[in-house]
């Protein structure tokens, strides 16, 4: 792409405290206090039976009534009565002028009447209460992510990393899920993750994503083109995190490297290994698949070398390493230079 293209595509980053908030592109986690569509559709028909209730009251004593217009109360005549009454606009035209109705007023219509109105006020407060809590969540989010893993595209690859971040103990508030549909991101709230909704490749989606402080990014969208255009934005607004990212054909892994990418996973070669040595060994398949479902009994994990392992061989560690991490370096367990450990390595164990 020529540079002017790249300028409309990538505006450039922005700095921390000047960022584009939309608040209508950032899905919080629903709380189980939020006011609910069935609450507020009960409420509803609660004011509805004080209406009917009022309605009845009022036709029943419709002697007792009288209307300026002439001629007796009719059905509907004492429905308008009841929705002017419990609303209280009150336009005088309608009038109780029997004892009987006037006690009816005092004593059965006026308590409807303040039943109506708290019904009406209060979930109106409630509503209004509700949008204040979640500006001041949503303010609140913004000033402490810090440090988070965002993941961009929550198809089956993207659930699959964030299933994997969880099972591995990182919290649910410090996984931020973006992807261009709402549907998508409303059901990553629904599992208690926050979720920005909108086009990755541009730098405000991930701006609001909290991108330039994040520590780990998992790059995961369905086209090849798109995980190159998004790991290529992401890096322009942070050198420090860690940007994993899948792509489908090995041939794009080369640019998603070139892009800004640490580790560049290939789903189709991947699964065509498996394929093949489930094929030739359908127990090897199967352990193999057991190490990569996290949770599933067997485990690779990345630990830090503890203080009475440092200095000794990896053999003699009570999990079984496969590869230890020194600096930036992935070093297998069997080099030479790896058969003493180092209190600041880190090892790579199956458990």
């Amino acid at each position: 792409m020529n540079a002017r293209r790249r300028r409309e595509r990538f505006p450039g980053p922005l700095t921390p405290g000047t960022e584009p908030w939309a608040d209508a592109g950032i899905v919080l986690p629903a709380r189980r206090s939020a006011p609910a569509v069935r609450q507020v559709g009960v409420r509803l028909l609660i004011a509805l039976a004080v209406l009917l209730a009022t309605t009845l009251v009022v036709w029943l004593d419709r002697d007792g009534y009288n209307d300026n217009a002439g001629g007796g109360l009719s059905f509907l005549d004492a429905a308008y009565y009841a929705t002017v009454t419990l609303s209280t606009t009150g336009y005088g035209d309608i009038t109780p002028y029997s004892e009987g109705a006037r006690l009816t007023n005092i004593f059965v219509i006026t308590p409807l009447r303040v039943v109506f109105l708290i019904i009406l006020v209060g979930t109106t407060l409630e509503v209004l209460t509700e949008r204040t809590r979640q500006q001041w969540r949503l303010n609140r989010w913004r000033s402490t992510v810090r440090e988070h893993t965002v993941v961009i595209g929550y198809g089956t690859k993207g659930r699959s990393a964030v299933d994997t971040l969880l099972g591995q103990g990182v919290r649910k508030d410090e996984i931020v899920v973006v992807d261009p549909q709402r549907k998508v991101v409303d059901q990553a709230a629904q599992h208690g993750l926050v979720g920005v909704v909108g086009d990755a490749t541009r730098t405000d989606t991930l701006i609001r994503a909290g991108l330039p402080t994040a520590a780990r990014v998992v790059v995961a969208p369905e086209r090849d083109d798109t995980a190159a255009l998004v790991t290529l934005t992401a890096r322009q607004l942070t050198r420090a995190a860690t940007i994993v990212a899948a792509v489908r054909e090995d041939e794009n892994a080369p640019l998603l490297r070139q892009s800004g990418a640490d580790v560049v996973v290939t789903s189709s070669s991947s699964a065509g290994r498996l394929l093949g040595m489930s094929m030739l060994s359908p127990h090897a398949g199967e352990v193999m698949e057991d190490l990569l479902t996290y949770g599933n009994g067997l485990d690779v994990i990345e630990r830090p070398v503890t203080r009475a392992e440092a200095g000794h061989s990896p053999r003699e560690c009570e999990d079984l390493v496969v590869a230890v991490v020194r600096g930036r370096r992935v070093i297998n367990y069997t080099e030479q230079e790896a058969q003493t450990l180092q209190l600041t390595d880190r090892v790579i164990v199956i458990k």
